[in-house]
């Protein structure tokens, strides 16, 4: 029997979580799970899953569960992936890289992102240059309802790809791209599609999180509502996404007709759903928006696109970044704030 695949997974709410399931029950993975705050009511009663794809799952709990990133050691078998599952906050320390660098072994491992947003993959390149980095876009609907509870109500579907890395083989990538693919779709479950074009698929993603997301976690209005009273729509969330799309265009992605009418009615119309960076913003946690929307905007500017909406909704979501930063004591006034990600 082959030697099965050794997996950390790094985030196990409720995509993460879906993630390390599917893996394992494919036979081919062997996962390590790092949890945190849902670490002991896993530890004691493991997840609680009703899934669409998998159905209802009592007591399941990954091969191995950490409290913490593990240090990768002479005395222990490499990881071969790291399946990053967490939000990807880059303005706030742990950064993804800081996060996962102990359990990073050099030349082996390969880094696969299963995180929204643009550029993701351009830091973890930086800070590991000798590993394979995989960018996925995970179309899953996935909530972790409360500790070890976890509700997947729309199919898992995957799509991975090598990122370019000038300081390895083109080869070596998208080898590991096919062999994660393979991984994955080992349950028989899921899709999971290699496809080289991923870019295209973020930018198509990007019309709905970089628009409906970031609206609906300034304003606290479900899309749903926003809907139902029509002007939210077109006087906040259509513009956004024109913007979006002309972007994605100069960038070399022609995003298909009608993509921002299907983005807007995504969501069932009586769900009064919450998209991820409003459900943050309630919580009291922190933001993925500079990946979201910041990188979008950089590139508005790269390619003079002009973008003055979501130059706004941008603006917008720092001030609520930056008082939440304040909150929890990371900001002390008076401040210079740091221009590092600022445009």
């Amino acid at each position: 029997m082959a030697t099965k695949s050794n997996v950390l997974l790094v985030g196990s709410g409720g995509v993460g979580t879906m993630a390390a399931y599917n893996l394992e029950i494919g036979g081919l993975v062997i996962v390590t799970a790092v949890l945190r705050s849902n670490f002991k009511a896993v530890s004691e009663n493991g997840f609680t899953i009703t899934s669409v794809d998998h159905g209802d799952i009592k007591g399941w709990k990954p091969t191995n569960i950490i409290n913490a990133v593990p240090t990768a050691g002479k005395d222990k078998k490499p990881y071969d992936f790291i399946v990053v599952a967490t939000k990807n906050v880059a303005d706030v320390h742990p950064t993804v890289a800081e996060l996962i660098a102990p359990a990073v072994t050099e030349g082996h491992t390969t880094i696969a992102l299963l995180q929204n947003g643009l550029n993701i993959e351009k830091p973890i390149i930086e800070a590991f240059p000798k590993n394979p980095v995989l960018s996925g876009v995970s179309l899953i609907g996935a909530t972790e309802t409360s500790h070890s509870h976890v509700l997947h109500d729309d199919p898992d579907e995957l799509i991975v790809s090598p990122y370019e890395n000038p300081n390895i083989p083109n080869e070596v990538s998208t080898a590991a791209a096919k062999k994660f693919a393979e991984l994955y779709s080992a349950s028989g479950k899921v899709d999971c599609e290699y496809n080289e074009n991923v870019g295209f698929v973020r930018w198509r993603k990007l019309v709905y999180n970089a628009c409906y997301n970031s609206a609906c976690a300034v304003v606290r209005m479900d899309t749903s509502r926003m809907r139902m009273y029509k002007f939210p729509i077109e006087d906040v969330v259509r513009p956004l996404m024109v913007e979006v799309i002309s972007i994605a265009k100069a960038a070399g992605h022609d995003l298909p007709e009608g993509i921002a009418d299907k983005m807007i009615n995504a969501d069932p119309e009586l769900t009064f759903f919450k998209p991820s960076m409003q459900q943050d913003i309630e919580k009291g946690n922190f933001i993925e928006f500079e990946n979201i929307v910041g990188e979008p905007l950089r590139e508005s500017e790269r390619l003079g696109v002009p973008a003055p909406n979501l130059r706004m909704i941008y603006g917008l979501l720092k001030i609520l970044q930056w008082k939440n930063m304040e909150l929890k004591g990371l900001v002390k006034l008076p401040v210079t704030p740091p221009t590092s990600s600022s445009l």
